[in-house]
């Protein structure tokens, strides 16, 4: 008798059809119509909307095509979109896409598989822009370092104060920090160079200003032996008695011999420090107003050099000169102004500058000098 052979036939197994739907995963996908998609969608059933979602089952072999976000919803790959340009360059776009017609579940595929391949892509141009960024950078540095350390006259920044690992420098494209912890070559040698610099700086102006301090010293004890000599010799008792007992004012002694050095001109009236008084009745005979009130705070002052003047201011310039053939002579402008008034005409006041130099004092006496 022969023996009878039997052939085992593969058949799909239902436990291994219910893993494999198992294992698939229900996915939202969103893209958006324009006006003839929704007019299509319309015309075949559809609600019409500009924003379109659905959800369909993607298998195993598909899933590369699913994005996860962190509150755990599952999204078909169209968006973010990726769009490739004529320049080859892929860029971004935050939006569905969008559709002229109804696209059928192959299409959703097919526009997923595409952006996901684009958007490897895109990142991959992304990281080769930051690699080309960082690498400018790098040579921007490079070279702002090379030329600070070549001049001696270039400074860091003083806010913040360099540190010897840290400082910014202003460069022609704007301010940069060096740090010795991540820059390299010249770039990691420059913050210790500038905080030497600055130190330096810091320690020379110190010294200017102690010898800065001490000459101002010296001057001002030059200036009390000076009015301790002349309250000696031309003080009253009263004067005399209070510099004994360390009470009389330097000020108070200026003064006393500011009229003692003008005494020769004592026939010439000084300049007046009236502008309120004399500014209020410029404008109140301007504007006919008799209750017009200029107050202390409106008045604006501004006074310069004169830059010509008159046969009467002149002949007082030489009647002063000849007094006092060993002071400076200057003709003042005095502009005065009510700032509650600015488009009133100012009120112009001159005087006549005399300073003399008496030991070390510079003694100053302003007189009235005619004309407005």
């Amino acid at each position: 008798m022969d023996t009878a052979t039997h052939v085992a036939v593969d058949r799909p197994r239902p436990q291994l059809r219910a893993v494999e739907e198992a294992q698939s995963l229900k996915v939202s996908v969103v893209y958006g119509l324009s006006e003839s998609g929704r007019k299509a969608s319309l015309l075949t059933g559809g609600d019409g909307r500009a924003r379109q979602q659905l959800s369909i089952q993607v298998p195993p072999t598909r899933m590369h095509l699913v994005a996860v976000d962190p509150a755990g919803v599952a999204r078909l790959k169209l968006q973010p979109r990726y769009e490739l340009t004529e320049s080859e360059r892929v860029v971004r776009h935050e939006g569905p896409p969008v559709y002229d017609a109804p696209p059928s579940i192959d299409d959703l595929y097919r526009d997923a598989a595409r952006n996901h391949e684009l958007e490897r892509l895109f990142f991959a141009q992304r990281q080769a822009w930051r690699g080309q960024r960082r690498e400018a950078d790098r040579e921007r540095r490079v070279t702002a370092a090379r030329e600070f350390l070549a001049n001696p006259a270039h400074r860091a920044m003083v806010h913040p104060a360099p540190t010897p690992k840290r400082c910014f420098v202003q460069t022609a494209s704007g301010r940069v920090m060096f740090d010795v912890t991540s820059d390299l070559g010249m770039a990691k040698e420059l913050p210790l160079e500038a905080y030497r610099r600055f130190r330096n700086d810091l320690h020379a102006r110190r010294q200017q200003n102690l010898t800065l301090r001490a000459e101002q010293e010296r001057l001002h004890e030059q200036k009390k032996a000076a009015a301790d000599a002349w309250v000696a010799d031309h003080g009253t008792a009263d004067q005399r008695s209070r510099a004994a007992a360390g009470l009389l004012a330097l000020d108070e002694v200026v003064a006393s011999m500011t009229v003692d050095a003008f005494r020769a001109a004592a026939d010439i009236p000084f300049y007046e420090r009236d502008g309120v008084a004399r500014l209020q009745e410029h404008l109140r005979n301007v504007t006919g107003d008799m209750d017009l009130v200029v107050a202390l705070a409106d008045l604006d002052v501004s006074s310069t050099d004169a830059s010509s003047a008159t046969a009467e201011q002149w002949q007082l310039v030489s009647r002063l000169q000849a007094k006092f053939p060993d002071a400076q002579v200057k003709v003042r402008e005095h502009r005065l102004m009510s700032r509650r008034h600015p488009t009133m005409a100012p009120l112009v006041l001159f005087g006549i500058l005399v300073t003399r130099r008496v030991g070390p004092f510079s003694l100053r006496r302003e007189f009235a000098a005619p004309g407005r």
